[in-house]
């Protein structure tokens, strides 16, 4: 009985107005614990009351789809189907911007294309801050005139599938609705200041311009007509520049006696031919020993060194 839409409520596009959230969703609304306490009974007086009290907005979140007290209230306002006035005054009040949210979003689902436009279109200047659940559960920050541009665009919001509007195009050809004027247009008009048009030239200054404005460079052409063609300039021509005297070229020496040939100087020793040499001191032979590697005497000169030996060696006398 408490889930049942009211007796005196109106069919909305043809079916139950609760109808207009899913099932799944709904039956997820019934069995949750803001519907069950604090949705039960409530009157379009009253709700009022709990729309106040609301602190986001949101549609179903988590993995069992738990639907959030926003979404709670929507279903409660399609199914005792307040009147036209009370959701229009919903959507007047500046105080509580999430009474004005949800006022909106029952518009757009229960009413026609010519109440969207008229009465949400001016919702577009409020600026004010949303606190939006998304389905992770997690909060994001919106603006007011953000959610009802998706609601005039978009085909689901909050996880309810918005009624199909016409355009507002096609309403504005047909006579339905008149061009949206936006913020910015009316803006412009208003800076928009006539320009002040110039004031008239005193005739005196029309009849003799020269007079009215004295100019240096101004040229007064009567007089100069009555004093007769301008002579010509004719190019000044410069006195020719002195040219330098070329000097003469100097005399060729005359020697008094003939030139004796130069001949190649011999470069001195430091030491005379017949003054000997200073003797070099001779190599010092590096001993065997001292090399890295002894090399080892051949056989035929171990041979040839045994015999000498035995020769120089006197033998033993006879005992």
């Amino acid at each position: 009985m408490a889930n049942r839409t009211a007796k005196d409520a109106h069919t909305i596009h043809g079916s139950n107005p609760q109808f207009l959230i899913e099932k799944i969703i709904r039956t997820r609304i019934h069995e949750s614990k803001f519907w069950k306490e604090e949705c039960f009974a409530l009157t379009a007086e009253a709700i009022v009351d709990k729309a106040m009290m609301l602190d986001h907005v949101g549609g179903v979140f988590g993995g069992n789809f738990k639907p959030s007290n926003f979404l709670c209230l929507v279903l409660k306002m399609l199914q005792i189907q307040p009147d036209k006035d009370i959701v229009i005054e919903f959507i007047k009040n500046e105080d509580f911007k999430y009474v004005r949210v949800l006022g909106a979003l029952y518009l757009r689902l229960v009413g026609s294309s010519n109440d969207c436009y008229k009465y949400l279109e001016p919702l577009l200047s409020d600026y004010r801050k949303l606190k939006f659940l998304g389905r992770d559960g997690k909060f994001t920050i919106r603006h007011v005139d953000e959610f009802i541009d998706d609601l005039l665009r978009h085909e689901r919001m909050c996880d309810c599938i918005l009624p199909r509007i016409q355009d507002r195009h096609t309403m504005e050809l047909s006579g339905e609705l008149e061009p949206r004027m936006s913020l910015v247009d009316e803006d412009e008009e208003d800076e928009e200041l006539p320009v002040p048009a110039p004031a008239p030239a005193p005739a005196a200054a029309i009849a003799s311009p020269t007079a009215a404005s004295p100019d240096p460079w101004a040229v007064d052409w009567d007089a100069s007509a009555a004093a007769g063609p301008a002579t010509p300039r004719t190019k000044s021509t410069a006195p020719p520049r002195p040219t330098k005297a070329a000097s003469p070229a100097p005399a060729a020496k005359q020697d008094s006696a003939p030139a004796t040939p130069r001949t190649p100087s011999t470069p001195a020793l430091p030491f005379s031919p017949t003054t000997p040499t200073p003797a070099t001191a001779a190599p010092t032979a590096t001993p065997r020993a001292a090399t890295f590697g002894r090399r080892m005497p051949s056989t035929e000169a171990v041979s040839s060194a045994v015999p000498a030996a035995s020769a120089s060696t006197p033998a033993p006398a006879p005992a």
